[in-house]
């Protein structure tokens, strides 16, 4: 089974030597994001994902856009905040970046509230479950209308959009962020965990797309530090925390919108149940996570060590990695040199 390998551009800001340590030269802009892209396409990733926060860093979809045009290969994983965007726009939005982009485009879809709303999970993650139907509708070339507590309008689908529609990424471990997912995704994304509790989630949400006679892939985001030698893999790792402040730190978890979710919970679980030196198990460091909201471990290791743990996660079943490392440019072409070359991969869409 050949697995996806994606890489991740730091359109939100989120790019360090040193977590915490402010570099102006890594900030988020046309020249810095696209290089990330660039070395990934260069290095044989399969595909990108293209983040979105509406407090920080650039807009998604117009950069997206960009990319579009300036890429020739490798797929654009379009990350969207279904809070903030009538279906309709978006779905012609969508559209028109997979003629850009000659169809590699897909979806990474985020349950999100409108800036200064705060909805209860299960209206959210209701209205979420409504956005994916109608970009399914209308990203397939079909007319919809949608009569409900959040969406009033019947539109004909965007001209150009003719289907199949993108792949839809998504992830949540809340009650109400499963059922979105069983009913509605195609690849079920997990943030880092541990082997067995990856195991379980699998598990849980195979059957529960079953029950909707659904079947579901599955996908692995985590960050990656990767070495000749295991030695050097950690220390290199421990530098990235060298010079960060617990409370720098734990304002830049906070001020991450999904803050108080049960993903990012379970987050802080894995760091406060891993050893002395922030392993949770065998090449899977959290300390990462003291300086980030949401994916919050990496695989630290050489070479043969990442390998062996990317090949643990896909014998379980998860066939989309992806990945980020800091620098990203710099972690990109390590990954890419000592790894990729020995990953069977390729685009699952």
């Amino acid at each position: 089974m050949a697995l996806e390998i994606s890489w991740f551009s730091a359109l939100c800001d989120d790019d360090y030597e040193q977590l915490g340590v402010a570099n102006p030269a890594l900030l988020a802009t046309w020249e810095h994001c696209s290089e990330i892209v660039a070395t990934a396409e260069a290095q044989g990733f399969d595909s990108i994902l293209l983040p979105s926060g509406y407090a920080l860093g650039l807009d998604t979809i117009a950069m997206a856009a960009a990319l579009a045009r300036a890429t020739s290969r490798i797929r654009l994983l379009v990350a969207v905040r279904t809070g903030e965007n009538w279906p309709p726009q978006l779905a012609r939005q969508l559209a028109t970046l997979q003629h850009l982009a000659d169809g590699r485009i897909d979806i990474n879809i985020i349950s999100s509230d409108l800036a200064g709303e705060t909805l209860a999970s299960s209206p959210r993650y209701g209205r979420t479950l409504e956005v994916m139907n109608s970009l399914d509708e209308l990203m397939n070339g079909r007319a919809t209308e949608l009569h409900s507590d959040h969406y009033e309008f019947a539109t004909p689908a965007p001209r150009i959009a003719t289907g199949p529609r993108p792949a839809f990424y998504f992830g949540g471990l809340s009650e109400d962020a499963r059922d979105v997912a069983a009913r509605m995704a195609d690849v079920y994304l997990m943030w880092p965990d541990t082997y067995e509790n990856v195991r379980e989630i699998i598990a849980d949400m195979t059957r529960r797309a079953a029950s909707y006679g659904r079947t579901l892939r599955f996908g692995y985001r985590v960050h990656v530090v990767v070495r000749e030698t295991e030695a050097a893999a950690r220390a290199a790792a421990e530098y990235l925390v060298a010079e960060l402040d617990d409370e720098i730190g734990r304002a830049i978890r906070e001020r991450s919108l999904d803050s108080t979710s049960v993903g990012v919970a379970r987050q802080g679980a894995l760091r406060e149940g891993a050893d002395d030196d922030g392993y949770a198990e065998a090449n899977l460091w959290t300390g990462i996570g003291r300086a980030r909201s949401g994916c919050g471990a990496a695989i630290v290791g050489s070479a043969d060590q990442v390998v062996a743990k990317l090949e643990s996660y896909q014998a379980l079943g998860i066939e989309a990695f992806i990945l980020s490392g800091y620098p990203h440019i710099d972690e990109c072409r390590r990954f890419g040199e000592l790894v990729l070359p020995r990953l069977t991969h390729g685009p699952l869409y």
